[in-house]
């Protein structure tokens, strides 16, 4: 696996975080390779019909994203970060850190595998804010399940 361009880095850095923002599920879908991968438990909290964190392919992603970026009152909204981002050419890391200048937020962490200038594999860790945040759904889910 070829390294990366700092600008092909950057712009997956940039433009990701601004078409969640703006909830453009075409731009976000233009940074993912084909046949990429995605894993997040948030996918279980979405998808009501993957019992796995885990998506291939750029369709599955993109319904997912479809579903996420619909629901405006999922509480996962705010998207501050600092704007430090680390990268080696083939791997962008960021936070989306638990404290804010305007209080608590969901704490994510995005590790991202890239090549070719897109997303191969992308993976979200979730801190304590984000997995309370979570809890009710994937307990809701669990008890469905029943």
């Amino acid at each position: 696996m070829c390294g990366n361009t700092d600008a092909e880095i950057r712009h997956i850095y940039e433009q990701w975080h601004a078409c969640v923002l703006q909830r453009d599920l075409d731009g976000v879908m233009a940074l993912y390779d084909d046949d990429a991968i995605l894993e997040t438990p948030l996918i279980l909290a979405v998808l009501k019909d993957h019992d796995r964190g885990v998506l291939k392919g750029k369709t599955a992603i993109g319904s997912f994203f479809a579903a996420g970026l619909r629901d405006a009152g999922n509480g996962l909204g705010r998207w501050y970060r600092t704007g430090t981002f680390f990268s080696n050419g083939r791997q962008l890391t960021w936070e989306y850190p638990r404290e804010t200048p305007d209080g608590d937020q969901v704490d994510l962490v995005e590790v991202m595998d890239i090549e070719r200038g897109l997303i191969r594999h992308h993976r979200v860790y979730w801190g304590w804010v984000g997995f309370l945040t979570l809890a009710p759904a994937l307990n809701s889910r669990a008890n469905k399940a029943r």
